[in-house]
């Protein structure tokens, strides 16, 4: 078991998601340059916004990895030298790294820089983790197919001094670890340079070689079926688990994701090891933490492989998201004395229910009455994207406090 409270590591694919992260509480976060990295959807970080980023990490007391996890062809070799001295340079924490050509090229341009060995390598034993720790890993990232009881054996059989990082919560891939050609063979955007369409969540049917055109659903769904789509991974009711397999750093899967996402669930797993360090013995959740996760949009949850595979199924039966809860309102100007500005997201009703999250706290419901606009107008409906709304809280609003309400059903 470990003797160290585990390190919280969240997603940041833009400058204000890694802000909201660390705010929330993350112990560290990673992230991505505009190239190299797994997720070129995500926004990511010019060379400039890198060393800002590192920078303002550091300043916040937070380490910040940089994925470097691409499967390089030969035309992308010959910028990676500069990219390492770059990263190097910039006070980098580790770098994530999947392919045996960027770990060379690492360790002659970066060698002062620790290599996190990304999930992207499968590794499924002590042998394999064992193999990359001889070669100068200081952590490794464990495949997503790992059961805790097989996570503890590989802690037992490995070097104490190497690290286990294991993604705790977020989206699953269908292919092995993520390591997917459908996306490059159906539509040219290449998985492993991190430019995945997804195509793992399309709405598949069946066609029969001599009855071409006539499409049979393999589930009796109409729409077709989604059988390659899984759910989501959430294991913020598991901590102690965790912990007692070995997992030194918690990953939040995300970067796509908004900054509210990441504020929430941050959050979530911030509150949830602290209640678990506080008493191990007498562990008990706190309740706001499993709705936190709720209150963001997501697939139906179920806890990976870690309970073993059939656990409660990874097949997710449509492409639908739960989105039951949207944001309304993100800080502008937020301060000591209660008043709080935000910008409009979502529309606003006088006296609809609001809830107030901020770093630390359990949500707050209100009701939004005594809402002014800019000119001190106390208006019935506040509805222009923008727009700034001003509240009166009893109390001091952190500057990263966000505004939601439950999403209105269709009448």
């Amino acid at each position: 078991m470990n003797n160290k409270m585990p390190e919280l590591l969240s997603p940041a694919g833009d400058m204000e998601k890694m802000r909201f992260a660390i705010a929330y509480g993350a112990d560290a976060v990673y992230l991505a340059g505009q190239r190299f990295g797994m997720r070129a959807a995500a926004a990511n970080f010019a060379d400039d916004e890198l060393r800002a980023g590192i920078a303002y990490a550091h300043a916040h007391g937070v380490k910040c990895y940089i994925t470097v996890n691409i499967m390089p062809s030969e035309c992308d070799l010959p910028a990676l030298p500069a990219y390492l001295e770059l990263l190097a340079d910039a006070g980098a924490d580790a770098l994530i790294v999947a392919d045996v050509g960027v770990i060379r090229l690492a360790q002659r341009y970066a060698p002062k820089v620790p290599l996190h060995i990304s999930t992207q390598t499968s590794i499924l034993n002590h042998e394999a983790a064992n193999f990359w720790a001889d070669l100068g890993a200081e952590r490794v990232v464990l495949a997503r197919e790992l059961s805790l009881g097989e996570i503890a054996e590989i802690r037992a059989k490995t070097p104490k001094a190497l690290e286990i990082e294991a993604f705790v919560h977020g989206a699953m891939c269908i292919s092995y670890s993520g390591r997917c050609l459908i996306s490059q063979y159906m539509t040219g955007r290449d998985a492993n340079h991190g430019a995945c369409a997804q195509p793992c969540r399309w709405n598949y049917t069946l066609m029969e070689e001599k009855r071409p055109g006539e499409f049979f659903p393999v589930e009796e769904d109409a729409r077709g079926t989604y059988l390659y789509n899984s759910k989501d991974m959430c294991m913020i009711e598991h901590v102690p688990e965790l912990v007692r397999a070995g997992v030194n750093s918690f990953k939040i899967e995300g970067r796509n994701k908004t900054a509210y996402y990441a504020a929430c669930v941050t959050g979530a797993y911030r509150a949830a090891i602290d209640a678990y360090a506080a008493d191990p013995a007498g562990f008990v959740l706190p309740q706001f933490c499993r709705e936190e996760v709720n209150k963001v949009s997501h697939r139906e949850y179920y806890t990976g492989f870690y309970f073993g595979s059939e656990e409660n199924g990874q097949h997710y039966g449509d492409s639908q998201y739960i989105r039951e809860y949207e944001v309304v309102g993100m800080p502008v100007d937020c301060g000591a004395d209660g008043h709080a500005v935000f910008a409009l997201k979502n529309r606003i009703f006088k006296g609809e229910e609001l809830e107030l999250i901020q770093p630390g706290k359990p949500p707050y419901r209100f009701h939004a009455d005594g809402v002014v606009n800019d000119e001190g107008e106390a208006l019935d409906l506040f509805n222009v994207p923008q727009m700034r709304v001003h509240f009166s809280f009893p109390f001091s609003v952190d500057e990263y406090a966000i505004l939601r309400k439950k999403k209105e059903r269709p009448s």
